[in-house]
């Protein structure tokens, strides 16, 4: 872990995006690697750069179904007459030799035989009686063809260190007939909850006790971001069983990531926990919902420390703490190219009071029905919510002081972005 850009606490709120900032600063990506086949690949980073094992494509090719002559035969016709079709070249076929002063029917992605150098499209082409071809319009040599190696040459680059794998590099590694990669080795996360309310999900519940939905959820956008997850449970929100947790997670884990009791009231113990068994980076982001952020370690040395992230108990804040801050943390620690935050101006068609002191990032449907987007609430925006943040399309990023007029326009950050 790369912490020694900040080993002091940061006095008061954190800007969310500096947090953003010094969380990727202090990653370092793991080294560990290992080899997958391409089924076992989907998700993964890779760890070594691909270098293209063929030409794509591997012969000139036509681009569609139609006819394969070359330009010179077809101009030197007789008038009217024509050229007759003498081959025909389907997919898969070798490469073949066209006849003099004939032309081969040709369809999508059969070699271009050789001594072809155009390929018209069956649209514009008529056949007579007699089984010759009549041409509409202008004819330009090359048109149609795919040429070989025009997208990539045998030895030269294909995919880099560092890439996230997905459908379409899968299907490009699939093109080459690359069957196996060295990817980076998932990332093991020891995952706990804190509360004394807490209790799983199927018990029967007492006054005051609350079901455990932020430990359900982080499994699967942990599981999502393709990370080996260690549940350590919901632990008592007191020291020493806070202190067992840890030193489990710190034996197992590359990350470890908790929620709850993380804030400052006196049945908060995970911040004083954690600074006795290791440090604080900085406590505390200046956003509405997920301002009881912490960042640390656990580990008396800084080079062999386990980084912890503690989000919010309340659901909504700690799955905005995730995306926002933990995600890009991990993506770091696992290679990965880190994506800038997408974001566009979208109008909003409600009127809100401002937030004091700190972002806020409303959950908001967004309305298609007109020429450009409007935001509207996707529900109740309490950091307890979870029905809202169920619905919502998107963030609408509010700056402190600023009231939400209907009409006016706002930065938006659409959720799909944080899926992976």
């Amino acid at each position: 872990m790369n912490c020694q850009c900040a080993d002091v606490v940061t006095p008061g709120l954190i800007d969310l995006f500096e947090a953003r900032q010094r969380l990727v600063e202090a990653a370092t990506p793991l080294h560990a690697v290992e080899s997958v086949t391409l089924q076992q690949a989907a998700g993964r980073v890779l760890a070594k750069p691909v270098v293209a094992p063929l030409d794509m494509p591997g012969v000139d090719n036509s681009a569609m179904d139609g006819y394969a002559l070359r330009l010179a035969d077809y101009r030197a016709a007789t008038d009217g007459e024509g050229l007759p079709v003498l081959q025909r070249v389907p997919a898969g076929a070798g490469v073949m030799l066209l006849p003099q002063g004939g032309c081969a029917r040709i369809f999508t992605g059969a070699p271009v035989p050789l001594g072809a150098d155009i390929v018209v499209p069956q649209e514009r082409v008529t056949l007579d009686q007699s089984g010759h071809i009549h041409i509409d319009g202008e004819l330009t040599i090359g048109a149609n063809i795919r040429c070989q190696g025009e997208e990539t040459r045998a030895g030269t680059p294909l995919l880099p260190e560092g890439k996230y794998l997905d459908a379409a590099a899968i299907a490009l590694l699939a093109s080459h007939g690359v069957d196996k990669v060295t990817v980076q080795r998932r990332i093991r996360v020891a995952l706990l909850s804190t509360g004394d309310e807490l209790i799983a999900p199927g018990t029967a519940r007492s006054p005051g006790q609350v079901y455990d939905s932020n430990r359900a959820m982080l499994k699967v956008l942990l599981t999502q971001a393709q990370c080996d997850v260690v549940d350590l449970g919901v632990i008592a929100d007191s020291p020493q069983p806070l202190h067992q947790a840890f030193e489990q997670a710190h034996a197992v884990a590359d990350v470890v990531i908790c929620t709850g009791g993380v804030s400052v009231g006196e049945e908060d113990h995970v911040r004083p926990v954690i600074e006795q068994r290791g440090g604080l980076i900085f406590h505390g982001v200046a956003i509405k919902p997920g301002k009881p952020f912490a960042f640390g370690y656990l580990g008396s040395e800084l080079t062999s420390a386990t980084p912890l992230i503690a989000l919010p108990g309340n659901p909504v804040a700690s799955l905005v703490g995730w995306q926002l801050l933990a995600l890009p943390f991990i993506h770091t620690l696992q290679g990965r190219h880190l994506a800038a935050l997408q974001t566009y101006p979208v109008t909003a068609g409600f009127a809100r009071r401002g937030p004091q002191g700190r972002r806020e990032l409303l959950r908001v449907t967004l309305d298609w029905s007109g020429e450009t987007p409007v935001a509207h609430l996707a529900g109740g925006q309490g950091s307890h919510m979870l029905s809202a943040a169920s619905q919502a399309d998107g963030y609408l990023l509010i700056e402190p002081a600023t009231a939400v007029v209907e009409g006016n326009t706002y930065r938006y950050y659409p959720i799909n972005q944080f899926a992976a």
